[in-house]
């Protein structure tokens, strides 16, 4: 299964290079564009679009359920939600966060300017085209949203060949089974008006994305961290047990997208979240309470053994009926509170600030986590009049306004002067 073969391809990423600072680059090389600032680095265009849409996305999606506005999408309104969440806003989160990567892994100049803008312009047009505002055709929806994905696998290969850095080639495999899922979602929809098998590789590519870089992020940004504390155990560095956590969760996802109600799948599904739980406290999250920007990281990742073992037990047994709480758990809690932490911390060490989360910042974090909460427990019941999913739009949106006003400025100017941070207030 392509899951599969993505984790034996992917184990053998090294740490550090992934994860470097732009403050890394040369000077003349940051110096030598002198277009917008937005299109000056991956991060930035692409973490500034995710963020409104994100904003944005969740209040329509609400005023389509309650009658109040209509889209003339080829997708249900159902399915539509859940593409724009998997293929926009997450896609978009992952082409900020690999333009800034790769850039890292090769010495190149980044991908900047004119390109950068093109690319951002193709992810626009797939959500204008697939919200139905082109009046185009299926087919025709279909070439229009997947040009995003699929100049972004174009762009990846180009860099890595043209730095000969061919051991991180492999970064491929996790964007190219998004865009085949991209691809199957549409087919899918044309098909029999829904997409679940395609929503599901689309989730497992996105979930087993976070396993990998969650896998290397999270414990090295909180070594890095504890050490300059002075005392205390430290995290387990990647070792034969992450190996094994990857190679399984990659299976069980790849079999739970085939096989969806399968006991035996459901099992396995069950030990990987039992497995996953056991690596997240293997990296000493509980001592990043004095850190803000540490400790979503380990809360974020919390919810995938969570939202895993859920599904786990609806393939189990249906009866139990817990498939919709466990994609929420995942879809909200997983990838958009990994998502959200990704993009603050990227964004705060890539524009020269301290890495210290605002406290309003941390405040748009909780309403993140609170929203996938409401949503996934709570949902039919009432509080003052409201039921958990209207809460959880509302908390998702208001965090997500505190975010684009907060950051939005950070992104569109350029680069200030490095403050040191003190290390007891991180």
């Amino acid at each position: 299964m392509a899951l599969t073969l993505l984790a034996k391809q992917s184990i053998r990423l090294t740490q550090p290079s992934m994860f470097r600072n732009e403050s890394q680059m040369s000077d003349k090389n940051r110096q030598t564009f002198q277009g917008p600032t937005l299109f000056s680095y991956g991060f930035r265009p692409f973490f500034l679009s995710a963020s409104v849409f994100a904003l944005i996305v969740i209040p329509i999606w609400m005023a389509i359920q309650v009658g109040m506005i209509t889209l003339d999408s080829v997708f249900k309104p159902t399915v539509w939600h859940i593409h724009e969440m998997l293929f926009g806003y997450a896609a978009a989160v992952i082409a900020g966060f690999l333009f800034t990567a790769i850039p890292n892994w090769t010495g190149r100049m980044p991908v900047r300017g004119w390109p950068l803008a093109t690319m951002v312009s193709l992810w626009l047009l797939g959500r204008i085209s697939v919200a139905g505002l082109l009046g185009l055709s299926a087919p025709l929806v279909l070439i229009a949203d997947c040009a995003f994905l699929a100049s972004i696998v174009l762009m990846i290969t180009r860099e890595i060949t043209a730095g000969k850095n061919w051991r991180n080639l492999k970064v491929l495999l996790p964007v190219v089974t998004l865009f085949l899922a991209n691809i199957a979602f549409h087919f899918e929809a044309m098909k029999t008006g829904l997409a679940e098998a395609s929503t599901r590789l689309g989730f497992g590519a996105i979930i087993f994305l976070v396993m990998l870089i969650g896998g290397r992020v999270i414990p090295a940004f909180t070594r890095n961290w504890l050490v300059k504390q002075g005392t205390g155990a430290l995290p387990i560095p990647f070792a034969k047990y992450d190996a094994i956590s990857l190679l399984l969760g990659a299976l069980a996802m790849g079999g739970w997208v085939v096989f969806p109600n399968s006991p035996i799948i459901g099992s396995l599904l069950i030990a990987v979240a039992m497995m996953h739980a056991f690596r997240l406290s293997r990296w000493q999250g509980l001592r990043t309470f004095p850190s803000p920007l540490l400790l979503m990281l380990h809360i974020a990742y919390a919810f995938l053994p969570a939202g895993i073992l859920l599904l786990g037990l609806n393939s189990i047994s249906e009866e139990l009926d817990t498939y919709i709480t466990g994609l929420h758990l995942l879809g909200i809690g997983g990838i958009g509170g990994i998502t959200v932490a990704v993009m603050m911390r990227a964004t705060l060490g890539h524009t020269g600030r301290a890495l210290i989360a605002p406290k309003a910042l941390t405040f748009a974090f909780g309403l993140i986590i609170l929203a996938s909460l409401f949503r996934s427990l709570l949902d039919g019941i009432e509080i003052a009049g409201y039921d958990g999913i209207e809460i959880a739009a509302t908390l998702w949106t208001i965090g997500f306004a505190i975010f684009v006003v907060k950051v939005g400025s950070w992104l569109t100017t350029p680069r200030q002067q490095k403050r040191k941070a003190n290390p007891t207030q991180r």
